[in-house]
């Protein structure tokens, strides 16, 4: 399959390494053309993903529709941000009837819409725009170890066609008609890993963690459900898999934050150091606000948003969560 990957992260270019190590014809492209040109010398990601050489079968371009002609599948793995003007761009090349997966994971701000909604706003007569999702490494992935992640769409004839033909021993994918579950899962569960990352930093232990993982997968649930998804996608791997994959492994740049919050730092110290971007921080706010729009009660997300405003500190946070008025689960 001829497969044109947007955006040269280090997402972007574990599933370029992966579905061209699997026989696939991979092109990638980036707003950024002094990296894409780095890209294209060095064969290898130093900025983002030092360490892996791009197989020589992967196609780098700096002009858009030079990577365009004959793609049958589009994978977005732009940060939220960066997604909207990757849609737009495929309008630009006379590409929007062009099948589209989102690789990205949260809300737009300001629209609050999730990554397959942002697409259908600026393609709405693409009936074949879908999600990636699941719990998934970037680095794991490009060193060929095993993953299962999910495809999902409404159109799901497409997305049966699309597993059947992507589907590998070491990626292994599952479809799934339940869009909104799988982004709302992919979305919120950053946002959990922060907390975790801030409990664990703190010292607060195993049995703290565990309850913060519980508590947020009712959270991401309860707000899943209340947009129309089905309660079974939280507990498959969008869900529940995603989340203690983020909240709990070394490589989670989310949990990461969580971290360097425990230990005293400004946020944008943190971001800095990290280098990558992390979604979690940028969807707590729409979170927050979708919990208010679907009057859904989200204590870790409003405790989280306190935080980033200040209004709180790190250690006051996990003690909010924890001293919280006994009830029912």
């Amino acid at each position: 399959m001829k497969i044109t990957i947007i955006g040269a992260g280090s997402w972007g270019t574990a599933l370029a390494i992966h579905f061209a190590l699997h026989g696939n014809e991979i092109s990638m492209w980036a707003r950024n053309t002094e990296h894409m040109q780095s890209l294209q010398q060095n064969r290898e990601n130093k900025r983002y993903f030092p360490g892996f050489k791009l197989p020589d079968t992967i196609k780098v371009h700096t002009v858009l529709a030079e990577a365009l002609p004959d793609t049958e599948l589009v994978i977005i793995a732009t940060s939220v941000a960066g997604l909207r003007d990757s849609a737009q761009l495929l309008v630009q090349n006379n590409a929007g009837h062009l099948p589209v997966l989102t690789a990205c994971k949260g809300f737009e701000q300001d629209t609050g819409l999730l990554t397959f909604q942002v697409v259908k706003d600026v393609l709405p007569e693409n009936d074949k725009i879908g999600v990636l999702s699941g719990p998934s490494f970037a680095q794991e992935l490009a060193k060929q170890l095993p993953c299962a992640v999910v495809l999902a769409s409404e159109n799901k004839g497409w997305i049966e066609e699309l597993v059947g033909r992507l589907n590998t021993t070491v990626l292994r994918l599952y479809g799934s008609k339940d869009v909104i579950g799988v982004a709302v899962g992919g979305a919120v569960k950053n946002v959990m890993a922060i907390a975790t990352g801030l409990s664990d930093g703190l010292g607060y232990g195993l049995n703290a963690r565990a309850a913060l993982v519980t508590r947020g997968l009712a959270e991401i649930t309860r707000l899943a459900v209340s947009m129309g998804a089905q309660p079974k996608t939280m507990m498959g791997l969008a869900g529940i898999g995603d989340l203690i994959l983020t909240c709990t492994g070394a490589l989670s740049r989310n949990r990461r934050v969580g971290l360097g919050l425990a230990e005293g730092k400004e946020l944008h110290t943190v971001l800095l150091e990290i280098g990558h971007v992390s979604e979690g921080v940028s969807s707590i706010e729409e979170v927050f606000n979708m919990a208010c729009k679907h009057q859904i009660d989200m204590p870790i997300t409003q405790t989280l948003l306190q935080l980033l405003r200040k209004e709180m500190t790190a250690q006051q946070v996990v003690e909010r969560l924890m001293d919280r008025e006994a009830r029912f689960e």
